[in-house]
């Protein structure tokens, strides 16, 4: 099972896989019609509240995913869907934070390979 995370700001590429953005809002300055992504599943974001929070702040990263996590426990449907995904063939999830290393998709591909490894 290959899960990949990417910045939706990057140019496509072939070995994508199936793309999907995770993102619980629309990326700022990108059009819908010009964004390269297969599906959107904004449900498995984090909640309004918790994003919120964290702020992208690096010092909150493990509270933050630690929280994000027992979310992600409540939301088996979504986690479900991307798992389903997942073993299809390589998933790419799609972000837009500048943070390239404490984002949401960084800390659900994190989830998602612990769950296939249980």
């Amino acid at each position: 099972m290959k899960i990949a995370i990417k910045r939706i700001y990057d140019a496509q590429d072939a070995e994508d896989g199936y793309r999907v953005l995770v993102d619980r809002l629309w990326p700022r300055g990108i059009s819908k019609e010009k964004a390269s992504w297969d599906e959107w599943v904004k449900n498995v974001a984090p909640s309004t509240r918790l994003r919120q929070w964290f702020a992208h702040d690096e010092a909150k990263w493990d509270t933050f995913r630690q929280r994000y996590f027992e979310e992600l426990d409540k939301n088996t449907e979504a986690v479900s869907h991307l798992l389903q995904l997942s073993r299809q063939g390589k998933l790419t999830l799609l972000y837009s934070a500048r943070n390239t290393e404490h984002n949401e998709a960084a800390a659900l591909k994190e989830y998602l390979l612990r769950k296939t490894s249980s």
